[in-house]
């Protein structure tokens, strides 16, 4: 069983991210965007959650109007999955079904019922790679000059 990231956005603003694996990932599938879940089943006793979306181990993202634990390319003129600025034109994009399967890398949540104790200290801590300190810099390229 692969494990799934779990992006869980708070009220505030601020995001935590969870990875769930086994029982508690399979305590997920089957589960549609828009159907709330109790924090109990991965270890936040007393929050409750709602499904917003997800993405697939290619990245594309769910959508909540194709139904089944499909792939599929479907035309589409706005919403989730396309950035487009013209009004009107319609593109062929691939985009996930609404349901959770095995193949969903991560489930966007957000808190629909708060515990008793803060999100980030029932929530294990995560390292989120890549992240780079601030204060560093790129080097500047310098100017090359070409030889004649």
């Amino acid at each position: 069983m692969a494990e799934i990231k779990l992006s869980i956005g708070q009220k505030d603003g601020k995001t935590v991210q969870v990875v769930v694996t086994d029982n508690n990932a399979k305590s997920l599938m089957g589960k549609k965007i828009g159907e709330k879940i109790k924090g109990e089943s991965f270890d936040m006793p007393g929050y409750e959650f709602e499904i917003t979306g997800g993405s697939d181990y290619c990245g594309f993202p769910m959508r909540k109007d194709l139904e089944g634990p499909i792939r599929k390319k479907i035309m589409i003129t706005q919403g989730v999955g396309i950035r487009n600025k013209d009004h009107g034109i319609r593109k062929r994009k691939t985009v996930c079904g609404n349901t959770v399967h095995e193949k969903i890398s991560l489930i966007s949540l957000k808190v629909v019922k708060i515990g008793k104790k803060p999100l980030v200290e029932v929530a294990p801590e995560t390292p989120v790679e890549g992240d780079a300190p601030a204060a560093e810099k790129k080097e500047e390229a310098k100017p090359t000059t070409k030889k004649e």
